[in-house]
């Protein structure tokens, strides 16, 4: 009786697998769609530099300042600016781009909580993605530069897989500045001591990658000094 059981669960189990293969092959076409209006709206931009950081950040934090006059000078040195599309730090950087009149551009995300778009963002710039990883595929093709302020384990998401997809010559390499050395010194002294220095696991080079500054002046010079040299500023693959 066990087995006849068994066997029963069995055959539903493989019944639901088959119905889930199939689904799963239809959403291709959903991930598609995603890629198209991406690309689409993206294209036409010109040169932007990304600005990450936590949505969580009040309008009163330090934090919040920063990124709305970093956003602002890029905008003055020629550069549009994108964020993630919600409060906090995004909403900053959005706020600021369009206090400098530079085009300001929100790639929002579809989630449950937190994530409304704010109101900064150009009426005709802003695209809300259900999946992150087509998100994060815009971001990396479409900025010159990655303004990584403090923020969650989003923030270090975008930023780690920009470093490893430089670092592997996937896409082309810009310049990653990290704002605030007080919040990011243990990140980079654990990476500097135990992943180069004891492991081994990084090479010494890697660590060029990642810029790290306190003001909204040196941030944007690295930006714009990285492409004063005739460096092209187009799509990164």
């Amino acid at each position: 009786m066990a087995k006849s059981e068994n066997q029963k669960e069995n055959a539903v189990n493989q019944r639901i697998w088959q119905e889930t293969k199939v689904n799963n092959t239809w959403e291709i076409f959903k991930y598609m769609a995603e890629f198209v209006e991406g690309y689409e709206k993206l294209t036409s931009i010109g040169p932007c530099v990304s600005i990450f950081g936590s949505a969580r950040t009040p309008t009163t934090n330090q934090y919040y300042k920063l990124a709305k006059d970093i956003a602002y000078l890029l905008t003055r040195n020629g550069f549009g600016v994108i964020t993630g599309g919600g409060p906090g730090i995004m909403e900053a950087a959005n706020l600021g781009a369009q206090k400098g009149k530079g085009k300001s551009v929100g790639i929002n995300i579809s989630l449950p909580f937190e994530q409304s778009a704010n109101e900064f963002i150009d009426h005709d710039k802003l695209i809300t993605f259900n999946y992150f990883f087509t998100r994060k595929t815009m971001f990396m093709r479409y900025s010159q530069g990655f303004i990584v302020m403090p923020g969650g384990f989003g923030t270090l998401d975008e930023l780690f897989e920009a470093v490893t997809l430089i670092q592997t010559e996937k896409i082309a390499h810009f310049p990653i500045v990290l704002v605030g050395k007080d919040y990011w010194e243990g990140l980079i002294s654990w990476i500097k001591k135990t992943m180069l220095e004891d492991e081994k696991n990084i090479s010494p080079k890697d660590m060029e990658l990642i810029h790290v500054v306190d003001s909204a002046d040196e941030a944007v010079e690295i930006i714009s000094t990285f492409y004063k040299d005739g460096k092209a500023l187009k799509p990164n693959f």
